[in-house]
C-alpha cells in the first residue's frame, strides 16, 4: 500500500504542491508596501487567502459572496483575506478596487508571488484554506456557480468554500480537499 500511494503522490504534482506545509518565510506587502509574512500575522487558527484580480470579472462578481461567507465565519474565528497576485496592480488600484467592491477585508498585494507559489494558486478568484498546525486543507472554487468561462448557473448548487470551513470549524475532514477554480488566471511574477 505505501508504494501505491508514494506512486501515486509523485505522479500527481498538483497534490504534492498542496500538501506541502506553508513556507515560513512567505512574504507579501500590506497596504502601506511594508513587508508582512501572512501566516504570522492573525491570530486566527483558521485563514482564507483569497486571490482576487481587479480586472476579472468573475472575481469582482464574487465580492457580495466573499463579503458575506467573511461575516459568516470571521466570528467564527476564520480570518480572511485578500490576495492581489498581479505585479501590474499597483497599491494604488488595489486601494481603489477595495473601494469601489465595498472589501473591508485585509488585502495583502503579493507581486513576487511567494505566497502564490505556497498556496498552489493559479487563479482568480480562488480560496486557499490554512490551518495552523495543519498547513493548506482546500484549494480552489468558492462554490460552483461557473461552469467554465462564459458559462454560469443561476445559482450555485454547491458551495466548496463555505463546506470546506465548517469541516474545519467541526474539527473534520474538508470533503473535497481540491476543486477546480474558473476565472482569470494570474498573471506570471516578474
Amino acid at each position: 500500500m505505501l508504494g501505491f500511494l508514494t506512486f501515486w503522490l509523485t505522479g500527481n504534482s498538483d497534490i504534492i504542491a498542496y500538501l506541502r506545509a506553508p513556507s515560513p518565510s512567505a512574504k507579501v506587502m500590506d497596504l502601506s508596501g511594508r513587508p508582512v509574512d501572512p501566516f504570522q500575522s492573525s491570530d486566527a487558527q483558521t485563514m482564507v487567502f483569497m486571490f482576487v484580480g481587479v480586472d476579472c470579472p468573475i472575481s469582482n462578481s464574487y465580492a457580495p459572496e466573499v463579503r458575506r461567507l467573511a461575516a459568516e465565519f470571521g466570528p467564527r474565528g476564520v480570518a480572511f483575506r485578500l490576495v492581489y497576485p498581479n505585479a501590474d496592480e499597483t497599491l494604488e488600484i488595489i486601494k481603489k478596487h477595495l473601494k469601489d467592491y465595498v472589501y473591508a477585508l485585509e488585502a495583502l498585494w503579493d507581486p513576487q508571488h511567494e505566497l502564490t507559489r505556497a498556496a498552489g494558486a493559479k487563479m482568480t478568484p480562488e480560496a486557499i484554506v490554512f490551518v495552523r498546525g495543519r498547513g493548506f486543507v482546500y484549494r480552489g472554487r468558492i462554490d460552483d456557480r461557473f461552469v467554465q468561462l462564459g458559462k454560469a448557473r443561476v445559482a450555485p448548487t454547491q458551495h466548496d468554500l463555505k463546506d470546506a470551513l465548517t469541516a474545519v470549524i467541526n474539527g473534520k475532514a474538508v470533503p473535497h480537499p481540491s476543486t477546480r477554480a474558473v476565472g482569470c488566471y494570474i498573471s506570471e511574477a516578474p
